[in-house]
């Protein structure tokens, strides 16, 4: 039987349950159990797919097509392996099973309540991973913060599972934080002992207490909190704010984490957890030979989350070619033709965000042009990649009004239209071309080299694609397309031959960059930077001689 783990989190949002999830899963990998993370929501939305990036940060899609919570980026970038539907779900997606249930008269003229009807579904998918025989430990991440109202379900949930297991099979993390008075100058444990309380209030004890903090624990302060929050002292684990998030598991493994964990699973613990891959990924992350300065073209600028996968394949991306990638935030409304040189013109390369909407628009179209004008390495993904085939369509083919039916459906040129199979479809939820599909690539081309094979498959978030009556006009004007895919002859990629690197994909590659596997397409943009940077540098001494 599997063994499960619960995190739950208190004092305040955003402590890093997910990266607390994903780095004590990478330290029981490492000591050869098969780990596998899941993340409860307890918003009302079946799924982040229809929430603004402001709000909620990235949508991160799945193999299997499911829009999901950015924190399964986490779990797959740490783990190396793929999560699906079932690793994510929302309090919007239990009732909709439960209430469709009802309609359907599967509670035999019951009343439908909280206890036991939404616990008990919110139970059957807590524990179905952990059925399937795939996995020895399953972690699952409580969205949100104990006390909070929509997340009582989860946790009287989580109280019945271990009431149905017992303990030696169900362990219980708590998240908290420690803050530090300056003007005391001494760190408080009030707020913990106070969220600890309230978790005890719905039944819950914790049994690893996860302390964020900003200064060090002395074993007094850890005591402290050991006999006031009744756990072990062995079961108080620091967490630091680190350099990197891929410090964190190195870190906990010094606190014993992963041999707390599982001498209370009551699990074997053998040697130490096997991380030397990890660590050669941090010795070269923190040792590059060189820097590059890319350019991120985008409309959600301002939270950084909402390009989180994007920031972390440059992280995988820059280790694998030696080097420090410093991502230069553009907004793209403030780009005009008037201005694209002064805020791009220094850049080593630039990646043009995928996105939905008007807003920006003529920002991303005049950095495409300049970028493309001045041989600057490009990468446009999604959005960007279609952006990309618009400014084409207006600057070289000579389309006045080249649009997108998204932004303009009254366009005489409309080089990006709705998908066919997509123009009937009225809801927006889970509803566009979403998970992995294939693409054929053309051989002797730059997509090509950096694959170095003729199929691949990647992940797929959108409604609209380029518009193959024109494909014949864009190949033979010098733009073409490298990548199909093999079935509905969607175009996948496109790139200009005569430029030093110049990609757009329809695709999401950053969905799929993990430490353990760097995204070539992002290699191939990073490795492109710093060739420019170097032909630069080595026209500038000319200069000077």
């Amino acid at each position: 039987m599997a063994k499960y783990i619960f995190v739950t989190g208190g004092v305040t949002s955003s402590l890093g349950k997910g990266i607390f999830a994903a780095s004590l899963a990478k330290l029981l990998q490492g000591r050869g159990y098969r780990v596998t993370i899941q993340k409860f929501d307890p918003y009302i939305n079946v799924d982040p797919g229809t929430l603004n990036p402001y709000e909620h940060g990235e949508c991160y899609v799945t193999e299997d097509g499911a829009e999901t919570d950015l924190d399964l980026g986490h779990y797959e970038r740490f783990l190396n392996i793929p999560t699906s539907q079932a690793n994510n779900v929302t309090t919007g997606r239990v009732y909709q099973y439960v209430i469709n249930k009802e309609r359907e008269g599967a509670y035999l003229g019951k009343t439908v309540q909280v206890i036991p009807h939404i616990t008990d579904e919110i139970k059957r998918r807590m524990m179905l991973l952990g059925q399937t025989g795939e996995f020895d430990i399953v972690i699952t991440e409580i969205g949100g913060t104990v006390g909070d109202i929509e997340a009582q379900p989860y946790v009287e949930t989580v109280r019945q599972i271990i009431w149905e297991l017992g303990h030696s099979n169900v362990l219980v993390c708590h998240l908290t934080l420690i803050p530090y008075l300056k003007s005391a100058k001494e760190l408080k444990t009030k707020p913990t002992q106070h969220s600890v309380k309230e978790l005890q209030s719905y039944g819950l004890q914790p049994d690893i207490l996860v302390c964020r903090t900003e200064h060090p624990l002395s074993d007094d302060l850890k005591r402290k909190l050991a006999i006031f929050c009744n756990v072990d002292i062995d079961s108080v684990i620091q967490a630091s704010d680190m350099e990197t998030i891929y410090d964190i598991p190195l870190e906990y493994q010094k606190e014993n984490l992963d041999k707390t964990v599982l001498r209370k699973l009551q699990l074997p613990i053998e040697g130490e957890s096997n991380l030397e891959k990890w660590k050669t990924f941090i010795t070269r992350l923190k040792n590059p030979t060189s820097q590059v300065r890319i350019g991120l073209v985008g409309k959600y600028i301002e939270l950084q989350d909402a390009y989180k996968s994007i920031f972390e394949s440059f992280i995988h991306a820059g280790v694998a070619n030696n080097c420090k990638v410093i991502v230069e935030s553009i907004h793209s409304e403030d780009l005009t033709p008037e201005n694209v040189a002064s805020h791009l013109g220094h850049l080593d390369g630039l990646l043009v965000a995928p996105g939905f909407g008007s807003r920006g628009i003529e920002g991303k179209i005049s950095a495409i042009k300049f970028v493309r004008e001045n041989n600057i390495p490009f990468l446009g993904i999604c959005l960007g990649m279609q952006m990309a085939v618009i400014e084409w369509g207006r600057n070289v083919l000579g389309f006045a009004d080249a649009h997108s039916t998204e932004m303009d459906p009254a366009s005489t040129n409309a080089v990006i239209a709705m998908m066919e199979e997509q123009k009937k479809i009225v809801n927006k939820g889970g509803t566009m071309r979403l998970g992995a599909y294939k693409c054929a690539i053309k051989s002797g081309t730059k997509a090509f080299d950096v694959y170095s094979k003729a199929e691949i498959s990647e992940r797929h978030r959108h409604r609209y694609e380029f518009n193959n009556d024109y494909l014949d006009a864009y190949e033979k004007s010098g733009m073409i397309a490298s990548g199909k895919n093999p079935d509905s002859n969607l175009v996948e990629i496109v790139e200009i031959p005569s430029h030093p690197w110049f990609v757009g994909v329809q695709f999401h590659p950053e969905l799929k960059s993990t430490v353990e596997n760097p995204h070539p397409v992002f290699i191939g943009l990073v490795k492109a930077a710093i060739e420019r940077k170097k032909d630069r540098v080595g026209a500038k001494k000319m200069q000077e001689a």
